[in-house]
């Protein structure tokens, strides 16, 4: 039945069943990364997929750790998963590394199907994008781009290793661990990580290289690649490569002091070794998770200097997580700019908007308000050493798997905590924040209210 309106333009009924379930993009993308984690608990709970029986609650901690790509494990991926479950962990990470969207548009690209508006926000929230026409390109070049740069460190990997191991035994160590370093994982086949190789060059340069070029995010690449000069370079580029630079190197000597003559790390390696060792352990808290020291033996002062690093983490747009370089440069930029008493912040010569700043600050907010609660369930739950539940909580929530110990010990009520504090940490806690407000227009204008600050 049709009804008519003036000008003789039908107005056909929707039948019954076609009206479509409309959902915010960050419902749509946490659903997604969700389904993905129950996939991956079902695989991980089949008797061959483990050397030994485990229960459904760890099978959820290492799907929910692959996907977030954290690196947290309660079952050792070495010993306690067979062939098949370290697969099925690869493939989750992969799939999390990349973001699922990804994917997703790529496969409707591939059939011929066209993207639907919804589809575009939800691909938009997970890209942190904001020109819907470059999506499915910017889709494409991230598989592209992701697989030649895995293809690299596999045969890199794969040719040094196999006078060690044999040509089976080292391609196969070279995929797992391709897959894990780029997507920032850090989940190893060995329960002491990456540590017999603590002073090795060409391991400690292909696996850094591998996470930190995952860690600085696909649209920074894509820039160097179109732009090629310094000039040419977006200033979110610019902030992300110099920042990087920055936290890097002074890491670096940061570790180097202070561990210098500690005997339990750099103490018993020689000049060079120290160097490597320094170099690892202070680009490794950017949501890698591997480690080449004991975690355990670190100064005090290098293990507050890694909680920094693990808070801020890598780029947006990356397979790593945290606050953001970008967001803590933003924050630093407008606390300096608020304390000269200038009219804005800006960089390299462009003016930071002021709700790129609020962004940065809510951003800031709600990943330390989270944290301080787990933190404070925690100390509730687990029995063991503050600095230890503090370090598992923000290396959970910055997706970057380095722990003091305390993951094999978590109480049921410890680890469910970290489940949730590693799929807020991927997913963003913005994006969370998005599902619980609903962004509102006033109607009124209220006065202006000045409020003492500090």
């Amino acid at each position: 039945m049709k009804r008519w309106l003036p000008g003789n333009r039908p107005l056909e009924r929707k039948p019954r069943g076609s009206l479509k379930i409309q959902a915010a993009p960050p419902l749509i993308l946490s659903l997604s990364f969700l389904g993905f984690i129950l996939l991956g608990t079902v695989l991980l709970k089949l008797p061959f997929a483990t050397t030994a029986p485990i229960s459904w609650v760890h099978s959820l901690f290492t799907a929910t750790s692959a996907v977030t790509v954290t690196g947290l494990a309660i079952v050792d991926t070495g010993t306690g998963f067979t062939l098949f479950g370290q697969m099925v962990i690869a493939g989750l990470i992969q799939f999390g590394g990349l973001g699922l969207m990804t994917f997703a548009v790529v496969t409707l690209v591939a059939i011929g199907s066209k993207i639907s508006f919804l589809q575009q926000s939800a691909v938009k929230e997970a890209f942190n994008e904001t020109d819907t026409s470059s999506l499915v390109s910017t889709a494409k070049a991230v598989i592209l781009f992701a697989l030649a740069v895995e293809a690299i460190g596999i045969l890199v990997l794969s040719a040094y290793w196999q006078t060690e191991m044999g040509w089976k035994q080292a391609c196969y160590e070279a995929f797992f661990y391709t897959i894990s370093a780029f997507n920032n994982a850090g989940f190893a086949l060995s329960s002491d990580s990456l540590s017999a190789y603590v002073n090795d060059p060409v391991v400690n340069i292909t696996i850094t290289a591998l996470f930190i070029t995952g860690g600085l995010g696909f649209s920074v690449w894509i820039d160097l690649v179109k732009k090629k000069k310094w000039q040419m370079l977006t200033p979110y580029s610019k902030t992300m490569l110099l920042g990087t630079l920055i936290i890097n190197v002074a890491a670096l000597l940061l570790i180097y002091l202070i561990e210098y003559d500690n005997p339990e790390t750099l103490g018993k390696l020689d000049a060079a070794g120290k160097w490597w060792a320094s170099w690892f352990q202070a680009v490794t808290p950017r949501t890698a998770g591997f480690n080449t020291l004991d975690i355990n033996a670190l100064e005090d002062g290098s293990v507050t200097l890694m909680l920094l690093l693990m808070f801020i983490g890598g780029g947006s747009m990356s397979t790593a997580s945290g606050i953001k370089v970008v967001t803590f440069v933003v924050l630093l930029t407008a606390t300096y700019n608020f304390l000269r008493r200038e009219h804005a912040p800006t960089l390299f010569q462009r003016t930071i908007r002021p709700e790129t700043v609020s962004k940065a600050l809510a951003l800031t907010v709600i990943s330390a308000g989270v944290t301080w609660i787990a933190i404070f369930v925690l100390t509730i739950t687990e029995t063991a050493p503050f600095i230890d539940i503090v370090f598992e909580a923000v290396s959970a929530l910055g997706t970057v798997g380095l722990s003091r110990g305390l993951t094999g010990d978590l109480s049921a009520w410890g680890e469910g905590i970290i489940i949730v504090l590693m799929f807020l940490g991927r997913l963003g806690p913005l994006t969370l924040a998005y599902l619980l407000a609903s962004p509102r227009q006033r109607r009124v204008r209220f006065p202006d209210s000045r409020l003492s600050i500090g």
